[in-house]
């Protein structure tokens, strides 16, 4: 471990106009920033960070994405955590994200710990470390930044002056192959819980702190529905499975349940998004349109863990667009969920935001998107104002057979007349994502995704007479996750995946009229094993990661960093006496009657349902369909009753008004009839009501733009850093 940094307390001006009078080690990482690729990523300082008095502040959190700026700035689950910690009175949050390898060198030369980058505090000083993990594949990163923090890696070498290390996101609903490296696990939905960790802390420490660090864990595990690992003991049974989790201390549930939040109206974040200084992987304001999802696709995790499915109302989305736009300067606005045309009112969200921001330079998009839930309206609204952001549909099988084990309830006729739609409406290039791998697939499974590339080209030449159509072909590995029907399936051994992989890219390239017009991309079985080690792991693969990190393990998610010969030599060591061995985590099947690592973490799901769709998707006369809750009776998932909650859908008949009559012509609107006895507020929200606004309230040109005013949303994100940009900064081009 590198020796203790200088102990001093330093007044240091940032380089943006704020004093922080709290130790900071930014006089230490100064002289090294120039030595150090990108170094504008570790200045903060971006528009809408937010510094806190330290002293003021009696309950402090780092938020920590384990992966580089560019990755984790974007992150929405961070950004929204973030805001909602800083509201607080008397709260303060932080960012940290990982360093990479030249600049962890140079920190471990000259004593400098893991910072924050928005006031450079040592990440140890802060009273808890949530660290947000969206892939298993993060996991080395977190010992990087303990081991810089000079926080002990192993959660049982923790004293009282050690923060909370707790872990959240999609991978938190297994983390046992970090329980011995985190204190705490929360699952689900963050906003609430992090309030309620925050009142048990604050309560702690006024109380004086009662029973060290062992009695504030004892009430995040008993009060707060947090997860704590070193409360519940794990046994094995002689053939090394699981044989009991059981709670080693009074007051602590033998379940923990996941979090779920509801009324997303409720919880309008964020409203004022992070600009980055640095290139980031997405650089747009994004609204989650609503959460969770019901489509059933087997393999989905996300989509398993998150619901039942909770959408925003139109006005509130409208809202969230307006005050993010105008914080920000974005000039793309991202539509997120997990299958955003699957909104009640999708079609009316895009018009009415089309024709709010008409004459500006603002876009919507969408993420990877439903074949079936595709149309002419969004198509025609996604390419307003000549703007065509990428357009990514998901088959995940290319073949009609697999997409039944899957759940994935498109045919390929769907595909083609999807992409007819948007080869008319102007786009020359599709991104087609597909997995390989899956239960049951087979070699011919595989080729079709060949067959069905160049029936997508064929089709966008017809539709559009033109010969310049292009469809992109990206293919992961599939990866059997936690908490869905396929928690039990064999993962396919990576030596079968590469071999299809290969075959595939032969079939494409066969026919020289289609070759060039189709690009392909996938990730080879490797990296897809490793993550099936850590995504279903139990405690004993702590062993394994520790191993990895000591041997020089970083940035696994990165292909340049990433080596499946480092992960199979020490998976070989560590386990050597364990058992258990890579393939007997990965290439195994399971059966109903063993005790899944997370057995005992509930997400709401019951394990029969999953298990009985486990045995429709295999079964050898053919897998059987599931339909969608939305839209059908009930199919018992469970998840309903479990959590107190239900689904939380539209359509709400409101739509938005341009923003010149919700500014500027609202006076205007108040001579409509039952409008103007109203009061202001009763006037303003029914006039946001109304189902169809008159036309002659609808802005020409530029007159929407015109009215924001200052804070326009056709503001370009350049312009709003250059705008916020203090003296001295580093340069974007740093």
């Amino acid at each position: 471990m590198p020796p203790a940094a200088p102990a001093a307390l330093v007044t240091a001006r940032r380089r943006y106009s704020v004093t922080v009078p709290v130790q900071s080690v930014y006089p230490l990482l100064e002289p090294l920033l120039p030595l150090v690729r990108k170094p504008i990523q570790y200045a903060g300082g971006e528009l809408n960070c937010v510094v806190k008095d330290w002293d003021s502040c009696d309950v402090r959190w780092a938020l920590m994405y384990p992966d580089a700026y560019e990755v984790g700035l974007p992150n929405q689950g961070l950004q929204i955590l973030y805001e909602v910690l800083n509201e607080q009175d008397g709260v303060l949050a932080e960012r940290t994200y990982s360093v990479w390898q030249d600049l962890e060198a140079l920190m471990r030369e000259h004593s400098v710990p893991q910072f924050t980058v928005d006031g450079h505090r040592p990440v140890r000083a802060f009273d808890l470390l949530g660290v947000s993990f969206a892939t298993e594949l993060g996991y080395t990163n977190l010992l990087t930044a303990l081991d810089l923090a000079r926080i002990p890696l192993a959660a049982t070498d923790r004293g009282d002056d050690d923060p909370i290390v707790l872990a959240g996101g999609h991978a938190a609903f297994n983390p046992e192959p970090i329980a011995e490296f985190i204190d705490g696990a929360v699952l689900g939905d963050g906003e609430e819980a992090v309030l309620a960790i925050t009142a048990l802390v604050r309560s702690w420490k006024a109380a004086g702190r009662p029973g060290g660090r062992d009695g504030l864990l004892l009430q995040l595990a008993s009060r707060g529905g947090v997860y704590v690992p070193r409360f519940y003991d794990v046994s094995y049974r002689p053939d090394a499975a699981i044989g009991a989790v059981v709670p080693n201390r009074p007051g602590v549930p033998r379940s923990v349940a996941k979090h779920t939040v509801t009324d997303l109206d409720s919880w309008p974040y964020p409203a004022r998004p992070l600009v980055p200084l640095a290139e980031t992987v997405h650089e747009r304001f994004s609204v989650e349109i609503f959460r969770g999802c019901t489509r059933g696709c087997r393999f989905c995790q996300a989509g398993m863990i998150t619901r039942p499915v909770r959408e925003r109302s139109i006005t509130a989305i409208g809202s969230m667009v307006e005050a993010g736009l105008a914080a920000s300067g974005f000039s793309e606005v991202g539509l997120l969920s997990l299958s955003s045309a699957d909104h009640s009112e999708i079609n009316e969200i895009a018009v009415d935001l089309a024709d709010r921001y008409e004459g500006t330079n603002t876009g919507l998009s969408l993420p990877s998107t439903r074949v079936d839930a595709f149309n002419v309206t969004l198509a025609n609204e996604l390419s307003r104002n000549g703007r065509r952001s990428g357009l990514t549909f998901a088959p995940e099988g290319g073949s009609d057979r697999i997409r039944k084990v899957i759940n994935k309830m498109v045919t390929e006729d769907d595909l083609i007349k999807t992409v007819t739609t948007a080869y008319a409406s102007g786009w020359r290039q599709v991104k087609l994502y597909f997995m390989c791998g899956l239960p049951t697939e087979t070699d011919e499974d595989v080729l079709a995704i060949a067959a069905l590339a160049r029936r997508v080209i064929q089709a966008g030449r017809e539709a559009t007479g033109r010969h310049d159509i292009r469809c992109t072909v990206s293919i992961g590995g599939f990866v059997p996750k936690p908490h869905t029907p396929f928690q039990w399936a064999a993962q396919c051994d990576h030596e079968t995946v590469d071999a299809r992989l290969k075959a595939l890219g032969a079939a494409m390239r066969a026919d020289r009229r289609y070759g060039k017009a189709i690009g392909f991309r996938y990730h080879d079985g490797k990296p897809s094993i490793v993550e099936g080690l850590l995504s279903r792991g139990d405690r004993r693969v702590a062993k394994v990661i520790r191993a990895v990190w000591e041997d020089g393990g970083r940035f696994d998610g990165w292909s340049e960093s990433f080596s499946f010969e480092r992960w199979e030599k020490c998976a070989a060591v560590a386990l050597a006496a364990e058992g258990v061995d890579l393939a007997w985590y990965t290439t195994r099947e399971r059966g109903y009657d063993e005790i899944l690592p997370w057995d005992h973490l509930d997400a709401g799901l019951e394990r029969d349902w999953l298990w009985q769709d486990w045995l429709a998707s295999i079964d050898l006369s053919g897998a059987a369909e599931v339909d969608d809750c939305r839209w059908t009776p009930c199919f018992e998932c469970g998840v309903c009753p479990a959590m107190g909650t239900e689904i939380e859908t539209g359509p709400t008949g409101k739509r938005l008004l341009p923003l010149s009559v919700v500014q500027d012509g609202f006076s205007e609107a108040r001579d409509l009839p039952g409008i103007k006895d109203l009061s202001g507020d009763q006037a303003r929200s029914r006039v946001e009501g109304f189902p169809e606004p008159r036309e002659d309230f609808r802005p020409e040109g530029d007159a929407a733009a015109d009215a924001t005013g200052a804070g326009a949303p056709g503001v370009s994100a350049a312009a709003a850093r250059g705008a916020s940009s203090p003296g001295g900064g580093v340069s974007r081009g740093a």
